[in-house]
C-alpha cells in the first residue's frame, strides 16, 4: 500500500493548493532522476508525483480523505506514468504549464539541485567533523565561456524556432492531451546557435565536472538529516543561479551505543552476585573515557542508571542528552564444582524475604517485556 500522500509531500492535512504545489515543486526538483544521484530516485519521484496528483485534484483528495487508497483504487485511480516525458522541465510543464522552471524563453534558468550521501561514525556525529564530498555537477565550459561557440566564431539566430527558444508540442499524458511549450531542441532555448560549435563541449556551453568539497558536519546531527549548501549544485543556464547541494548524513551503527533522540543507550552486563551485593564499575563513554558508576545493592534486570549530560550534544541550542545504562543481569553458567557448591549454599540460605518485591505482577511483566 502506498504511503500517505500528505506524508510524502510533507504537508499538513489542511494544506491549501499553494502549499501542495510548492511542496511538489521542491521535491520534484530534488528527486527527479535527471537531478538526483540516489539509486531510488525514480521510485521516489513517482511516489511524489502520485501524491501530488491525488492532493491537487479536489475530487480525488476528498475520496482519499474519506476512504484512503482503497477508495481511490475502487474508483479507477492508477499511478501516473511519466514515460512519455523526457526531462524534468517537461513534467513541470505538464503540471504547471510552460516556464515552470522560471524565466521567459531565452531567459535565465536555475540549475538543478544535487543530492549526495556521506557516512560518518557516531563519534563524529557527537563532536562534529569535516568530510570530503565528491560529486558530478554541470558547470560552464571554460573553453567557450558558456556560449557554445568556438572562440572567434559567430553565433546566429536559430532557424528552427526563429529565435524564440520555444516550440509547441502536444503529448498524451495520464491527464489527457497536454499542449506544452517546450524548449527548442536545436538551440536549447537560447534562440541562437553557434555556427561552429565549441570543440570542448560540442556546443552545449556546459560540461560535467567532478567536484570535491569539504563539508562541515555539525555536532549533534542525526542519521538521515541533510545539510544544504546553497549554490553548489548544477550551474544555471544563461546566467541563471546555480542549484543547491544536499548532503544527506548517514551515521553508522555503533557496537556499544544506540542513539535515542539526544540520549545514548548502552548495556552493562553484570553478574547476578554483583547485582545482588552492589558494586562499583567503570562504564565506557562515547569519547573513549570511562566514568565510575555505583550499582546499588539488589539491582534488578533492566534497571536503568542515568548519567546526565553524557549523551549527544543538541544540534541546536539546548542541553545535551543523557547516557542511559541498562543493567543486564547475567546468570552464571558452566560452573565448576566449587562454584556450584557455593551457589547451592546461597540458594539454600535464601528465604521469602530475600525474594520479595515491591512491584506488582503487571509492573514486572511490563519491565521485562518493554525494557529498552
Amino acid at each position: 500500500m502506498p504511503r500517505d500522500p500528505y506524508e510524502v509531500l510533507g504537508v499538513p492535512r489542511d494544506a491549501d493548493d499553494a502549499q501542495i504545489k510548492k511542496a511538489f515543486r521542491r521535491l520534484a526538483r530534488e528527486l527527479h532522476p535527471d537531478v538526483s544521484s540516489s539509486e531510488t530516485a525514480e521510485e521516489d519521484f513517482k511516489e511524489v508525483a502520485e501524491a501530488y496528483e491525488v492532493l491537487s485534484d479536489p475530487e480525488k483528495r476528498a475520496t482519499y480523505d474519506r476512504y484512503g487508497w482503497d477508495g481511490l483504487r475502487s474508483g479507477g485511480h492508477t499511478p501516473p506514468d511519466f514515460s512519455g516525458f523526457g526531462s524534468l522541465s517537461d513534467i513541470f510543464d505538464a503540471f504547471f504549464g510552460g516556464g515552470a522552471f522560471g524565466g521567459a524563453p531565452g531567459g535565465p534558468v536555475q540549475g538543478g539541485d544535487i543530492a549526495v550521501t556521506v557516512d560518518i561514525e557516531l563519534e563524529q556525529a557527537a563532536t562534529g567533523a569535516q568530510v570530503d564530498v565528491s560529486y558530478d555537477a554541470i558547470a560552464r565550459c571554460e573553453h567557450c565561456h558558456g556560449n557554445g561557440a568556438e572562440p572567434g566564431t559567430p553565433i546566429e539566430t536559430c532557424a528552427r524556432c526563429g529565435g524564440a527558444g520555444r516550440l509547441q508540442a502536444v503529448s498524451r499524458t495520464p491527464f489527457g492531451q497536454v499542449v506544452r511549450t517546450v524548449e527548442c531542441d536545436a538551440c536549447g532555448g537560447d534562440g541562437r546557435v553557434a555556427r561552429t560549435p565549441c570543440g570542448e563541449c560540442r556546443g552545449r556551453g556546459r560540461r560535467v565536472r567532478r567536484r570535491t568539497l569539504t563539508v562541515d558536519v555539525p555536532a549533534g546531527i542525526a542519521d538521515g538529516q541533510r545539510i544544504r549548501l546553497s549554490g553548489r549544485g548544477h550551474e544555471g543556464e544563461r546566467g541563471g543561479p546555480a542549484g543547491d547541494l544536499y548532503v544527506q548524513v548517514r551515521v553508522r551503527e555503533h557496537e556499544r551505543f544506540v542513539r535515542d533522540g539526544d540520549d545514548l543507550v548502552t548495556i552493562l552486563d553484570l553478574s547476578a552476585p554483583r547485582a545482588a551485593l552492589g558494586t562499583r564499575v567503570r562504564v565506557p563513554l562515547l569519547d573513549g573515557s570511562e566514568e565510575a558508576v555505583e550499582i546499588p545493592e539488589g539491582t534488578q534486570p533492566g534497571a536503568t542508571i542515568v548519567l546526565r549530560g553524557r549523551g549527544m550534544p543538541a544540534l541546536r541550542r539546548g542541553r545535551p542528552g543523557d547516557l542511559r545504562i541498562v543493567v543486564n543481569v547475567v546468570v552464571p553458567r558452566r560452573l565448576d564444582r566449587r562454584q556450584r557448591e557455593l551457589m547451592q549454599e546461597l540458594a539454600d540460605s535464601l528465604g521469602e524475604e530475600n525474594m520479595r518485591s515491591d512491584e506488582s505482577v503487571f509492573t514486572k511483566l511490563r519491565r521485562t517485556l518493554f525494557a529498552s
